[in-house]
């Protein structure tokens, strides 16, 4: 198998994130990190057991993307909340964090609600699209019989390395591969990364040691899933 052949079967679209830079529209349309002002009229802020505020992390208007999941087809709007200190890796959502999924007939409310205790810097996202990322080689995403391909290549000498024929995107991104700093993990079958919220120092965040949060739906539940880690 020749590197083209493996990597049209490795490679997947993303849209990718940049925070700040230009100044705000403060649109409906405008994809936000460190703010969220959209709830349905009956919401606010989540909190957790003790009845602190989650952080607001993000609010992604997705038909304005460039790219989007196909694991978030039909929905217009979805916002992200965590708790600080973060919570464990593969909790249950509901508690520590939260994702709300809002669709085009949901009604919708515009409301700037502070946190008093968030850290995070609110900043509009430029968003970039990229028609091919690839995994991390040791990142859980490259089949094993690819594996043994791309060694073939490398021992034959017709590619000096994985990377040196494969790019892959660290920042905030929705669709993709996710950026692990480890050996990447599994979240169960069924279950289809969708998106990441990296460290970055602009917004103020940094996941516990410039890892990033990582997203993963059930494709037939809608259950969510989160894992991080770190350096």
């Amino acid at each position: 198998m020749d590197i083209q052949a493996i990597k049209q079967r490795l490679a997947k679209p993303a849209t990718r994130f940049f925070a700040g830079g230009f100044r705000p529209s403060n649109s409906d349309e405008e994809s936000w990190l460190g703010r969220v002002f959209f709830y349905r009229p009956d919401e606010g802020v989540p909190t957790n057991a003790d009845g602190e505020p989650l952080l607001p992390v993000a609010q992604f208007h997705l038909p304005s993307l460039p790219f989007s999941s196909p694991a978030l087809k039909g929905i217009r709007t979805l916002t992200l909340f965590v708790g600080y200190p973060f919570p464990d890796q593969f909790e249950a959502m509901g508690n520590n964090w939260l994702i709300r999924e809002y669709r085009a007939d949901d009604e919708l409310a515009r409301k700037d609600l502070p946190v008093a205790n968030s850290f995070l810097k609110a900043f509009p996202l430029r968003a970039e699209k990229l028609d091919e990322d690839y995994p991390l080689w040791d990142g859980a995403g490259v089949p094993d019989d690819l594996v043994e391909e791309i060694l073939k290549l490398e021992r034959a000498g017709d590619i000096e390395s994985y990377y040196e024929v494969t790019t892959h995107a660290y920042e905030h991104k929705i669709g993709g591969y996710p950026s692990f700093c480890q050996s990447g993990v599994d979240p169960g079958e069924g279950f289809e990364f969708v998106f990441q919220i990296s460290s970055d120092a602009k917004i103020n965040l940094n996941v516990v040691d410039s890892g990033s949060l990582m997203f993963w739906k059930h494709r037939a539940s809608g259950e969510w899933a989160l894992y991080y880690d770190f350096y």
